[in-house]
């Protein structure tokens, strides 16, 4: 009888345990079979030449992450972007010409994307990403111009178009003035895996726009010791240009990039990202100074194509297929409609694309597909080139087989005048369709007082020196303004507050300490306000104590800041002018920049 009643409780139990794990009819499992979208790191690297990786042949330095990029997916053969750092930017934020969007020059305002240009940031901040970006930005520093009004959703790094101290230097997070920890692609790269990791969960969008190996020359000394000295075995075509201690430096600023990218897919790898992100990898234009580049023609500024081609390297690790080399030409216009067809992010906008996505070159069903010639345009300072997927024609008019002549040493244009007039029409038709579309006199004012930011950073590089005032380099990016002697000299913005209010003003400044006691006034408009230098700061230059070679830019100082107390700026356009008032010494101040707070 015992044995009888434990069977039936036996028998319950499991009846109990079969009808607990059957779901009803109408009930529909609870876990979700969609794929999270991709993940997006875009690395641009600024005035890397094509030639400055092992992986495209070059001995004289190793670059084993960025090769393993390559390795584990896809590099295009010919790729190309802008002669200069800029344009190519903005056409990569856009996906359109840089003239479409206003960018003309590289500083004083001429590197602004124009405000009604919608870029890739936007997209994807828009189809649900985290978006950051933590670098180079010169793109526009004053909001709305700034990162963070053109899709990130958080910036670290400097808005200007090159810095000059890459250790432990001011920079800025999202607006606020803040200091640089360490070396500086080590900290961007820092900044990148904090981001990773927060948002491991979610999809997101990193944009690492390193400024290296742009001048000044600096890299720490773990690869410079490596490098210093050594025997480069592969040279620019013409030797006599090159500057061997420039070239060794450089090199060793490529090396520590490849280190930092490293770091970065071992985030990807611990935290099992690797086969959910597509990483890019590509630079800003061609190499910095003359030195081994596959035996191209021209660098940096060049329409040839040694100042326009780069690297492309594309990783999405179980979707691309490794080791695969793309023949076919494209370009930094291309990168987004392809990250956004990719990702299944909609590029739709009032704007038309000049890019097309690549996605049909990419993907192994797409092999198939009949990808059609097409006319890839590069263009700065006056110089416009044609490139077809054989040819190119150069600036003057000169026509080179980039297969049989990938030198372009010699001009084809009489034996192929068919060729010639097809490029030079549509030469013709760009500079009529994208040039005409850069106006011919730049009227936008700097904008301040945006109410959706607090931060209003004006520096001199964007300012006019009137008088005596000097600026300490011909290159305004990171420059500062001196020899301030006379009280009849000023400084000088043109700016529109976009909205009133009251602004906490803070300037940053070295003086003497002879020339304590000295007072200025800052004006706009009616609003006027007085302050006096009552404290001396008479720091060094410093810069060259890192360079390993000469720099041409300007060197830097510690600059301090001085709250100068409230000021009220009305809405509407004018001059902001700082002026002396009185000078009691030989000189006022040297000047580096301005910070306006919004309080409310």
């Amino acid at each position: 009888m015992k044995n009888y009643i434990l069977h039936l409780v036996f028998t319950f139990c499991l009846f109990l345990l079969l009808a607990c794990s059957v779901n009803p009819e109408d009930e529909q499992p609870t876990q979700s079979t969609e794929k999270q979208p991709p993940n997006i790191i875009l690395i641009l690297s600024d005035d890397q030449g094509w030639g400055d990786l092992s992986v495209n042949g070059n001995p004289n330095l190793h670059t084993p992450n960025i090769d393993s990029l390559a390795a584990n997916g896809i590099a295009f053969d010919r790729f190309y972007v802008s002669p200069v750092c800029s344009p190519t930017r903005a056409e990569l934020l856009t996906g359109r010409y840089h003239t479409r969007g206003g960018v003309y020059s590289t500083s004083a305002g001429g590197e602004r994307l124009d405000l009604d240009e919608t870029t890739i940031a936007q997209h994807f901040q828009k189809a649900g990403y985290q978006t950051a970006c933590y670098g180079k930005w010169h793109n526009g520093m004053q909001y709305p111009y700034h990162p963070n009004g053109r899709g990130f959703d958080d910036y670290y790094g400097f808005a200007s178009g090159h810095w000059g101290n890459y250790f432990s230097p001011m920079l800025e997070r999202n607006g606020e003035i803040v200091q640089g920890e360490g070396y500086i692609i080590d900290d961007l790269t820092n900044k990148g895996i904090e981001f990773i990791q927060k948002n491991k969960e979610q999809p997101f969008f990193l944009y690492l726009p390193f400024n290296t190996p742009h001048a000044p020359m600096q890299v720490p000394d773990r690869w410079w010791n490596e490098m210093e000295g050594k025997a480069l075995d592969s040279l620019h075509r013409d030797p006599s240009q090159e500057d061997m201690q420039f070239t060794r430096a450089a090199l060793a600023m490529c090396e520590n990039i490849d280190w930092n990218v490293g770091r970065l897919m071992q985030t990807l790898e611990e935290l099992k990202l690797e086969e959910n992100t597509i990483v890019l990898y590509l630079s800003d234009n061609g190499p910095n100074s003359w030195r081994w580049n596959g035996d191209m023609k021209g660098r940096k500024g060049s329409t040839d194509e040694g100042g326009v081609r780069s690297p492309l390297i594309m990783q999405w690790k179980g979707t691309l297929e490794p080791r695969k080399k793309i023949a076919e030409i494209a370009s930094v216009i291309d990168l987004f409609p392809t990250l956004a067809d990719l990702a299944g992010v909609s590029t739709e906008q009032e704007k038309r694309l000049d890019g097309k996505s690549l996605k049909p070159l990419l993907l192994p069903e797409n092999e198939s597909t009949n990808w059609e010639d097409r006319l890839l345009i590069s263009h700065w300072s006056d110089r416009t080139s044609v490139r077809s997927q054989q040819y190119r024609l150069g600036h003057e008019g000169q026509l080179f087989d980039m297969i049989a002549d990938p030198g372009q040493r010699i001009d084809v244009a009489v034996a192929h005048p068919e060729v010639t007039e097809r490029l030079m029409e549509a030469r013709q038709a760009w500079e009529v369709d994208a040039l005409a579309e850069l106006p011919t006199e730049d009227t936008r004012s700097f904008p301040v007082g945006h109410p959706d930011f607090v931060y209003n950073q004006i520096p001199a590089r964007d300012g006019i020196a009137h008088g005596n005032i000097q600026r300490s380099n011909r290159w305004p990016n990171c420059s500062f303004f001196e020899n301030w002697t006379s009280v009849n000299d000023s400084i000088t913005w043109d700016i529109e507050v976009l909205e009133d209010g009251d602004f906490e003003v803070e300037i940053y400044y070295t003086c003497k300490p002879e020339d304590v006691g000295t007072t200025l006034a800052l004006s706009f408009q009616e609003a006027i306000q007085t302050f006096e230098i009552t404290e001396a700061h008479d720091p060094p230059l410093m810069g060259m104590e890192n360079d390993r070679v000469e720099r041409p830019e300007s060197y830097v100082k510690d600059f301090k800041p001085l709250n100068i107390g409230l000021m009220h700026l009305p809405q509407g356009k004018g001059t902001l002018t700082l002026k002396a008032t009185d000078i009691p010494g030989k000189e006022a101040i040297d000047f580096r920049l301005m910070m306006l707070k919004r309080v409310e």
